[in-house]
């Protein structure tokens, strides 16, 4: 952990253009999502609007009122006997990765979850290799459910998908 002092906030609509900047970070150089082309700002308004608007608990970090990292949940599939179960996604500015930022994120959207009544938390991991994210995961009690193996096909290589869960 660091020395820094990090705000949990909920997320408003003047955080979003920051949010993606984060955004197209981690979809122009990592394996966490498996987007291939960073969404524009409308696009990225238009996510946030419509996770606001189900109801689901969307997150930003601060450092003093710089925007560092985001955390949202959301449907883990939108078919109605998936209702009481959320997917998790956590992203942090690449120069504020290893400050704690992730982990205050997922600690105050994994709060919020049980506040609303939710059963279970799904986290997606992109990258079997990601152990920064797993062993994140698996610190707040999310256990390994599976791996679905080279199910993306991002930088030239396969890739798997690793399946943690949370019963809130």
């Amino acid at each position: 952990m660091s020395n820094l002092v990090f705000r949990i906030e909920t997320a408003q609509l003047a955080d979003v253009a920051i949010i993606q900047q984060i955004y197209a970070y981690h979809v122009l150089n990592g394996l966490g999502t498996f987007e291939e082309n960073p969404p524009s700002v409308i696009e990225m308004h238009e996510r946030f609007q419509k996770i606001n608007a189900a109801g689901f608990p969307y997150l930003v970090a601060k450092l003093d009122n710089l925007v560092v990292g985001y955390a949202y949940a959301g449907h883990f599939r939108e078919r109605s006997a998936f209702r009481h179960t959320v997917e998790d996604s956590i992203y942090v500015a690449p120069e504020f990765v290893g400050h704690g930022v992730g982990e205050l994120l997922l600690i105050e959207l994994v709060k919020r979850c049980r506040a609303r009544g939710y059963r279970e938390l799904v986290a997606l991991i992109g990258d079997s290799r990601n152990h920064a994210s797993i062993k994140l995961h698996h610190k707040h009690g999310f256990r390994q459910t599976g791996i679905m193996q080279k199910v993306g096909y991002k930088f030239e290589q396969f890739v798997d998908v690793v399946i943690m869960q949370l019963t809130l």
